[in-house]
């Protein structure tokens, strides 16, 4: 089965490709706060540009159309900050597995069914979903009946279907399925209504101004619920897209953000998970009994990846392998796949009485005949291999008989190596918030099924979630939904039984059922004490317990286990009253002497008489190790050739940057591109007069950066220069 490893899909950084003579060009404009006026202004005095559409809500621009001088007098004028190509890209590689690996770190899983986590009797019927993605193919049996519109920012017009052709896309479509397919598959809420923003285009590409635009267009829509299955590598709270989910979560949407695939380390998630009001997901890996092959006498392991709509593979003894589709009686059947003959070859097989059948694809056309494979009734075992391994296997199998054993190994549940770990920089925040299900998940594709892995995958569980919540307690607070949904939360454990870390899990992995019934929901957590420095720091943090009970309840904390440098002062038993809430303060002491350098995580236990909250807490020490300097580019002006852009993230004060350039083969020092001061904490944006800068073509560049006390970091990075 065709797998893609890491799925969020990037959009900071791109290369701008040529605008085919008399085509028009789409533009976003980034203005200050009189946008109407200022389109207004433009429909006046420009008129071969047309105002396809102004935003007011979560930031002030106008998306227009023209042919390229047209635009380049739009982008001239005084009142533009920025401007915002819509229409060329050249695609951030997401790439599959290499398949001659001999396999990857996912393949040997069970494939997941979004439905599983739904265990209830609500299906988010009435609730409106927008999906902010690569577009959806709405003509899907699956998700036709639960389209409901959208936009689309990449185009400038209302029709967001996937592309199809030319850097051909899926992210959207399966990201929908996963919230509410309703057809051979079911998603979390199959009568959810499904409204797609396009604002990812060709190769899953696209502009931190179009991901804000769609925002604003699900805004005016009405949607209930926002998935953001995107997002960039910048750790910072105060990023334009992290701001513009603040400022829709204002506005009544839940907004439900991927976490990032950069992990395991810490501090990589990235923008817009990184937002406060954001309710941020990362990926869980489910606990798995996987099967492989031993061929003993040749001592070769073979790794399966089985289908989820055929018999479970519970094979117990070895078995001959073939490839003679004349005599697979009682055999393991080994199967090139042929996409128009696929699953009636399976058919076949099972008709001939093979015990299993083994695929492996040359050209990866899964996608388009799993549907049918879906449909069809499939009574024995199918797994596929790696091209790898089918190609070793078939080149075997013409020489010699070879007998394969099946072996069994479980992997413990856990969090994806992949999905990003917090915390946040500047506010030092925990993310994320919650985790779901992230690997190996089964949804639909334009034209078929496919199973993915991503924190991409994981969001869309939780905006479902949060649909069929929205339904079963129509008068919750966005606030209430999410943080019962964290207050019930099952805290994950790693192999020896301990805690899997906060800044991992977050609260822990989501439990629908338990959510919509909780009687007791608490609000404030996870607890963050921020950065704490200069000796003895005294921080106090405020949760609000609810009891939405009939009766009354009465809490306590454990206490925590004794740490050097840490002092808590807990509430004493307290008394919460039916349907009522109490805040109560949760204070911490701490001394940077005794303090190991990094950051300090664990659990508070809040204790009722019928259950257990977990509560995560985070300090940062101020020696924690996290990147000074995020987000760097250096690009040519789209509409100017005589100037280069740059911007960088700054998440502290530093004294100063340089940019240095080295030769790519030979790593010669070849001079400084950049030298920079006076930096802000946030995003410095700047220009550069391409006279000014005496190289060209790709090289090493090394960024230097001096911190306050005097110490130096370095990064590195790969600059072109035209």
């Amino acid at each position: 089965m065709r797998l893609i490893y890491l799925l969020l899909l990037s959009f900071v950084f791109m290369h701008f490709g040529e605008q085919a003579e008399g085509e028009d060009l789409s533009l976003i404009l980034e203005v200050d706060e009189e946008a109407k006026e200022h389109a207004a202004y433009i429909e006046k005095n420009l008129p071969n540009v047309e105002v396809v559409a102004t935003y007011d809500l979560l930031f002030h621009g106008i998306a227009v159309k023209g042919s390229q001088d047209a635009i380049k007098k739009v982008v001239q004028l005084d009142f533009i900050i920025a401007s915002y190509p819509v229409q060329t890209y050249t695609a951030l590689a997401v790439n599959p597995p290499d398949p001659t690996t001999e396999s990857t770190p996912v393949s040997d899983l069970h494939a997941v069914l979004p439905a599983e986590i739904n265990d209830t009797k609500f299906t988010g019927k009435g609730i409106k979903v927008g999906v902010i993605d690569t577009g959806i193919d709405y003509e899907h049996p699956d998700l036709r009946k639960n389209f409901m519109g959208g936009f689309d920012v990449v185009d400038l017009d209302d029709d967001p279907m996937e592309t199809k052709e030319d850097l051909p896309t899926l992210h959207g479509t399966h990201v929908a399925g996963i919230i509410a397919a309703d057809g051979q598959m079911q998603g979390v809420a199959p009568d959810a209504e499904i409204y797609a923003y396009r604002a990812l285009g060709p190769g899953g590409m696209g502009t931190t101004i179009q991901v804000m635009a769609a925002m604003e267009e699900a805004v005016r829509d009405g949607v209930d619920v926002m998935n953001l299955s995107l997002g960039n590598t910048i750790n910072g709270p105060d990023y334009p897209t992290s701001k513009a989910v603040n400022e829709a979560s204002k506005l009544g949407m839940a907004v439900v953000v991927a976490n990032g695939n950069d992990g395991p380390e810490h501090w990589t998630v990235g923008a817009p998970a990184t937002s406060k009001h954001a309710l941020s997901v990362g990926a869980y890996e489910a606990e798995s009994n996987v099967p492989s092959l031993y061929i003993g006498s040749e001592a070769k392991k073979v790794t399966l990846q089985t289908y989820p709509f055929t018999a479970p593979w519970e094979l117990e003894r070895d078995y001959e392998v073939t490839i003679n589709k004349e005599d697979v009686r009682g055999k393991m059947a080994l199967l090139e796949v042929d996409e128009t003959t696929v699953v009636e070859d399976i058919i076949s097989l099972q008709e001939e009485d093979a015990v299993a059948v083994l695929v492996y694809e040359e050209k990866g056309t899964e996608g388009e005949w799993l549907m049918e494979l879906m449909e069809a009734t499939i009574d024995i075992p199918v797994a596929s291999l790696s091209l790898k391994d089918g190609r070793w296997l078939k080149r075997h199998l013409s020489e010699k008989t070879l007998y394969a054993e099946t072996k069994y190994e479980t992997k413990h549940a856990g969090i994806a190596s992949f999905s990003s770990r917090g915390p946040v920089t500047v506010a030092w925040q925990l993310k994320p918030d919650i985790i779901a299900p992230g690997v190996n998940i089964v949804s639909t594709v334009p034209e078929g099924y496919d199973m993915l892995n991503g924190t991409s995958m994981a969001a869309p569980h939780v905006a479902g979630a949060v649909a069929v919540m929205k339904e079963a307690q129509p008068t919750w607070t966005n606030e209430q939904i999410f943080n019962a949904l964290k207050t019930t939360a099952q805290q994950m454990e790693a192999s020896d039984g301990t805690p899997v870390s906060p800044v991992e899990q977050g609260s822990g992995l989501i439990r629908l059922s338990a959510a919509i019934h909780a009687d007791t929901i608490v609000h404030g957590a996870p607890l963050t004490f921020g950065k704490v420095g200069r000796h003895i720091n005294e921080r106090n943090q405020t949760i609000t317990v609810e009891n939405l009970s009939s009766e009354e309840k009465q809490f306590h904390f454990n206490s925590p286990k004794k740490e050097a440098g840490f002092s808590w002062e807990l509430p004493r038993e307290f008394t919460v009253a039916p349907n009522s809430r109490e805040e109560v303060s949760v204070k911490l002491k701490t001394n940077s002497i005794l303090l190991n350098e990094g950051i300090f995580q664990g659990w508070l236990t809040l204790v009722s008489d019928e259950a257990e909250v977990n509560l995560p807490y985070l300090v940062v020490n101020e020696t924690a190790n996290y990147k000074k300097v995020m987000g760097f580019s250096f690009d040519m002006n789209r509409f100017d050739p005589k100037t280069y852009d740059y911007q960088l993230y700054i998440p502290e004060q530093v004294n100063s940057v340089q940019i240095k350039l080295y030769e790519l083969s030979s790593l010669l020092y070849k001079g400084d591109l950049l030298q920079l001061t006076d930096l802000e904490i946030g995003m410095n944006k700047g220009k550069i007069a391409k006279e000014d800068v005496e190289f060209a073509g790709e090289f090493y560049g090394l960024i230097v950066v001096e911190l306050e006390n005097g110490k130096i970091e370095h990064y590195d990075t790969t600059i072109y220069l035209e």
